[in-house]
């Protein structure tokens, strides 16, 4: 297996790699509107770029939503390179960053086929199913622990 190296990068960096991956795999393969899958949140978040062997094969982000809280979200790993756990280090990476910055907690949108996923790293479904993107979704939460 090759070496994986995230890097973590503002939009003005991370565009250029991460766009491509989240357009092949939001807009191309789920069917997602291309005008929803770019938003305010981008230029504000920090952005995981997972790369393997030189090419850029996933990406998320880490939006900070202020009081102690984040969001993670735009999480997508190109269909050749799924089922390699790079999905997992790409989200443990980020949550160690949100804990570094002391934050307490983590919320995202989990697809319903992704909630097995999350809730192996500690994540709690909330709330009720709803659409978004016309992809159904709920909102999955982790508290974080502060680090002494």
């Amino acid at each position: 297996m090759k070496t994986l190296e995230i890097l973590l990068l503002p939009w003005q960096q991370a565009s250029q790699s991460a766009y491509p991956i989240r357009k092949q795999v939001f807009i191309n393969e789920q069917g997602v509107p291309e005008e929803l899958e770019l938003d305010e949140f981008d230029s504000s978040a920090l952005h995981a770029l997972a790369y393997q062997g030189g090419q850029c094969v996933g990406t998320a982000r880490l939006v900070n939503l202020g009081n102690g809280n984040a969001q993670i979200g735009r999480m997508a790993v190109l269909v050749n390179f799924r089922g390699q756990g790079i999905g997992k280090q790409i989200l443990e990476k980020l949550l160690l960053t949100a804990q570094a910055d002391g934050l307490s907690s983590v919320i995202l949108h989990a697809q319903l086929t992704a909630i097995p996923f999350y809730e192996k790293l500690g994540f709690v479904a909330q709330g009720p199913t709803y659409d978004e993107a016309g992809i159904p979704h709920r909102n999955m939460m982790l508290l974080l622990h502060k680090s002494n």
